[in-house]
C-alpha cells in the first residue's frame, strides 16, 4: 500500500470533484484507484484533479486529470477553479499558473470568491478536434440522432477547449431530451476518434445559455466548465449570441450561473464558483481512503495550513 495522499471532496456548480495533493511525489493516482473511489457514494466524482510539482518553469503545478472510469482528461474548467480555492486557502495567494497536457491554465481568485480561468483559444479545425471527416466549416457538421426526416438532435457544432465537444442546439429544455440514452451513443460515435462531450444547448437571449452535458468518460454530469465555454463560443460564432453569456446549468437550476466570455484576443476566460465539502486522505494506487474528522469549519485547503 502506498503512502497515503490528502485530498479534498469538492464541487464547481455541482461537477464533482476530488483535489488530490500529489505534490513530493513521482507516482501518479491511478485508474483503478479512480474507479474504486468512484464506485464508493461517499467519494464519487466526476473528476480527480491531481495536483503534481511543476514540470515547467513558471508555473505552479502540474495537473493531471482523470474521469471517474479511469481515462484521463486534458481539460476541466469546474475542476480548476476547486484547485485554485484550495490552493488559494493554503497559500494566501490569489493568482496561478497550472500546466495541463491541454496547455498552460491561468487562474485567479477575484475578493468576491468568484474564480476567472483562462481556458486557452477554442480549436476548430477538423483533424484536430479531431473528427473523423473532413469539415470545411465545423460550426454546422453533419451528425444526427433521430429518423432522417425528423431528427431529434442534428447539425452540432464542433471544436475543442483542450479535449473535443459537440454542441447540439435545441429550442426548448435541455432537461426535456433524454441525454442519458443519446449520451452515450454520440460520445463514442464513429465521428469521433477521441470521442466526444456532448452537449445540448438553448438560446435563453441574446447573452444567456441553458446547457446539459453529458460528459466524455463520466456520463452524465450536473456541470462542465470545458463544455460551457466550448457552448458560449459555439453561439458566438454562429451569431446566436455575443461574446460573454452567461451558462444557466440545467441539471443544477439552484446554482449561480457561469459566464463566460470569448475575448478579442481568442481567449476564453471562464468566471464562476467552487465549493470545499470535506477532507481526507487517501491510497493513490488503490483509492482506498480515511475522512478527516474536523469540524464544519475546516480549512478548506489541500494541506492543513
Amino acid at each position: 500500500m502506498a503512502e497515503q495522499v490528502e485530498f479534498a471532496k469538492m464541487n464547481g456548480l455541482g461537477n464533482k470533484i476530488l483535489v488530490v495533493d500529489m505534490r513530493g511525489r513521482k507516482d501518479p493516482v491511478t485508474p483503478e484507484a479512480a474507479i474504486a473511489l468512484n464506485a464508493d457514494p461517499a467519494t464519487q466524482f466526476d473528476q480527480i484533479m491531481a495536483i503534481h510539482d511543476p514540470r515547467v518553469q513558471g508555473t505552479d503545478a502540474f495537473i493531471d486529470i482523470l474521469n471517474c472510469d479511469g481515462t484521463k482528461a486534458q481539460a476541466c474548467g469546474n475542476g480548476t477553479r476547486c484547485v485554485v480555492q484550495a490552493l488559494a486557502a493554503e497559500t494566501g495567494r490569489k493568482s496561478f499558473t497550472f500546466q495541463t497536457v491541454a496547455g498552460i491554465l491561468n487562474a485567479q481568485e477575484h475578493e468576491d470568491g468568484m474564480i476567472s480561468v483562462d481556458m486557452g483559444t477554442p480549436v476548430f479545425a477538423w483533424d484536430r478536434i479531431p473528427l473523423a471527416e473532413d469539415f470545411y466549416d465545423t460550426s454546422r457538421i453533419e451528425l444526427q440522432i433521430g429518423p432522417i426526416d425528423a431528427p431529434v438532435l442534428h447539425s452540432p457544432s464542433a471544436m475543442s477547449m483542450g479535449n473535443p465537444h459537440a454542441v447540439f442546439w435545441v429550442d426548448r429544455d435541455p432537461m426535456e431530451f433524454d441525454l442519458e440514452r443519446f449520451g452515450p451513443l454520440l460520445e463514442n460515435h464513429p465521428m469521433f476518434p477521441e470521442k466526444a462531450n456532448i452537449t445540448l444547448a438553448q438560446v435563453t437571449s441574446p447573452s444567456s445559455l441553458r446547457t446539459r452535458t453529458w460528459e466524455r468518460g463520466a456520463g452524465l454530469t450536473l456541470a462542465c466548465g470545458s463544455a460551457a465555454c466550448a457552448a458560449a463560443v459555439s453561439a458566438a460564432r454562429t451569431g446566436r449570441t455575443g461574446r460573454e453569456v452567461t451558462i444557466d446549468v440545467a441539471s443544477a437550476p439552484s446554482r449561480q450561473p457561469l459566464t463566460i466570455a470569448w475575448r478579442d484576443n481568442d481567449h476564453v476566460v471562464m468566471t464562476g464558483p467552487a465549493e470545499w465539502e470535506w477532507s481526507g486522505k487517501l491510497d493513490p494506487q488503490t483509492g482506498a481512503f480515511t475522512r478527516d474528522e474536523v469540524a464544519g469549519e475546516a480549512e478548506a485547503g489541500v494541506r492543513a495550513g
